[in-house]
């Protein structure tokens, strides 16, 4: 079954998604799917997944200098 996770970040620019695509490819890999609402306030990102959990997916935009936060 998918999970939905959805996190406001502070990613605001096309460049920065470029920058993030290749370790969330990596990270969700063939059990998913993520995409980013930067029309939205909060900077969404949205991941489909089987397998991960909210934590890993903070750590990791964390890691590369994103501020990120489950939405409840």
């Amino acid at each position: 079954m998918m999970t939905v996770h959805v996190f406001k970040t502070s990613v605001k620019r096309k460049g920065e998604v470029k920058k993030l695509r290749p370790s969330l490819n990596r990270l969700v890999d063939n059990n998913g799917c993520w995409n980013f609402d930067l029309e939205d306030c909060d900077n969404i990102l949205r991941v489909e997944s089987k397998s991960l959990n909210a934590p890993i997916i903070s750590s990791l935009l964390r890691n590369k200098g994103f501020h990120c936060e489950e939405l409840h």
